[in-house]
């Protein structure tokens, strides 16, 4: 009789250890690439936005339709003349380490990314003049003139809000003990490893968080990253390869999630510092030429199996925005070397490529050099780690930058940070008065039909002039085991954790 309770007492006891292990469940993710800092002032990777996802919260986000939804903001109402944005907080929210997100800490967090050193916010928030609290959940941004892609800004980064206690206390280290008002609270980071979340149980709203921790391991290669997913070494992972959708559609332990993105892939092309003064710097015919050379489509049916969109402006040709009157041209080797001849050129034009390590955007450096030879280029190609190629197209030291942008949901945000003349990501460093007028004036009026004809103008004139050479907008491809319920890919390329279950 003993014995036999000893045995049942076991029996419990395993039966309690097995419903703990059942209860707790980890999603791990797997990343195309390691972030930059999860600072969301100071960071600006497309992989780092992925992360901010699970841990910080925005005033406002948006759905599947690209409609702006309340956050951690409750209503927003304008002015009549666009310079006042009275904004109400949602109540009883908490930063992860405990301190109540109120009108002081919107404030504290707005004005951290108007003025902080090294802030990357600040362009995106420089028509705010300054924020004046209301109520305790009331803030008003007063603007220095009207601007139309404001709500939209705060769908990201200048809408997150950081606990003012965490972010005093820590400086300019704050990237290294994130807290802000997001569903997950941060443990660790090992870089190049793993980044570790645990949910947080006074989230706004913990009703529909069903995930226990999160963790998020970056793994370059892509054919690693799947073989793990296979294996169930992860259960999501980001940027699928194009080439790889049949072999996961094979799988009945997997699904594929699809949105066409906001943004583009694009050749950013040196003008105003070009150290080495290059044909393409010196002549737009040159960089017309360069543009001409390209087959967008086969590139698309060669590099992607036709599951990407080509495209010729910072938009896809899906939106609504996208200007039908310049229509992408079709390839035309012959006028291709015609204007390299008429801009005084002899073949071969040897031009620095700096291309970022990737499979797919390896792949299509190489193509387009390929497609660009037979115009008369000699594209060099420089396989460069992403992070070090943006330092170098902020000095300069390049000619021409194969560069991805993940896109915004205003398009101003895929134009005026690229194209204006003062803007901080204006690697091509062209200057042109008009673009800069037109891309000030779109941001003055919320009309459609006035900012459509005012983006009219500025395709007309980066057309002509060739600082980027877009290319094509990319498929967000996400994929993961069959155990993970309730994902649904955003069209911005985020990783959404809220409702998610594993089972």
């Amino acid at each position: 009789m003993k014995l036999w309770r000893m045995v049942l007492a076991l029996a419990v006891l395993l039966l309690s250890f097995t419903a703990s292990a059942q209860a707790e469940t980890t999603l791990r993710i797997g990343l195309a690439e390691d972030p930059d800092i999860l600072d969301p002032t100071l960071a600006r990777t497309y992989v780092g936005r992925i992360v901010f996802a699970a841990f910080c919260d925005k005033l406002f986000d948006i759905d599947d339709k690209l409609n702006i939804v309340p956050q951690l903001a409750l209503s927003q109402e304008t002015s009549a003349d666009g310079k006042e944005v009275t904004i109400k907080l949602r109540p009883g929210v908490k930063f992860q380490d405990g301190e109540p997100f109120d009108a002081e800490a919107a404030k504290f967090s707005l004005e951290r990314h108007l003025t902080m050193q090294g802030s990357f916010r600040k362009p995106e928030l420089a028509s705010l003049d300054h924020v004046d609290i209301v109520d305790p959940l009331t803030v008003k941004l007063v603007l220095k003139a009207p601007f139309s892609p404001l709500i939209a800004q705060l769908t990201d980064r200048a809408g997150m809000m950081v606990s003012p206690k965490a972010a005093k206390a820590e400086g300019d280290k704050f990237g290294l003990h994130p807290v802000c008002a997001g569903p997950y609270k941060f443990v660790e980071r090992v870089q190049q490893d793993r980044i570790v979340f645990e949910k947080f149980k006074d989230y706004w709203n913990k009703d529909n968080v069903f995930i226990d921790r999160i963790v998020y391991l970056p793994i370059v290669d892509s054919t690693v990253r799947l073989a793990n997913l296979k294996s169930g070494g992860l259960d999501l992972i980001e940027r699928v390869l194009a080439t790889d959708i049949k072999d996961v559609r094979a799988d009945p332990n997997l699904k594929l999630s699809k949105a066409n993105e906001l943004g583009y892939q694009g050749i950013t092309l040196n003008i105003g510092h070009d150290k080495a003064k290059g044909p393409l710097s010196q002549s737009a015919k040159v960089r017309q030429a360069l543009d001409l050379s390209i087959d967008r489509e086969a590139l698309n049916q060669v590099v992607f199996n036709g599951e990407f969109v080509p495209g010729n402006q910072w938009i896809s040709p899906d939106h609504p925005y996208y200007q039908k009157a310049f229509p992408i041209r079709a390839r035309d080797v012959e006028k291709a070397k015609t204007l390299l001849k008429e801009a005084g050129v002899t073949p071969p034009v040897s031009i620095d490529f700096m291309v970022p390590k990737g499979p797919e955007t390896e792949a299509a450096a190489q193509v387009i050099q390929s497609m660009a030879a037979e115009a008369g280029f000699d594209m060099k190609i420089r396989v460069t780690e992403f992070a070090t190629s943006l330092k170098q197209a902020e000095a300069g030291e390049y000619q021409a930058y194969l560069l991805n942008w993940s896109g915004r949901i205003d398009p101003d945000g895929n134009s005026y940070i690229f194209l204006h003349s003062s803007a901080p990501q204006n690697y091509s460093v062209w200057s042109n008065a008009e673009a800069d007028k037109a891309l000030d004036d779109a941001r003055l009026t919320t009309d459609m039909a006035q900012r459509k004809a005012l983006y009219e103008k500025l395709t007309k004139l980066v057309l002509e002039d060739e600082p980027i050479l877009y290319i094509y907008h990319r498929g967000i491809l996400i994929a993961h085991t069959t155990k993970l319920e309730g994902y649904k890919q955003m069209p911005d390329g985020l990783v959404r954790v809220i409702g998610l279950k594993l089972k």
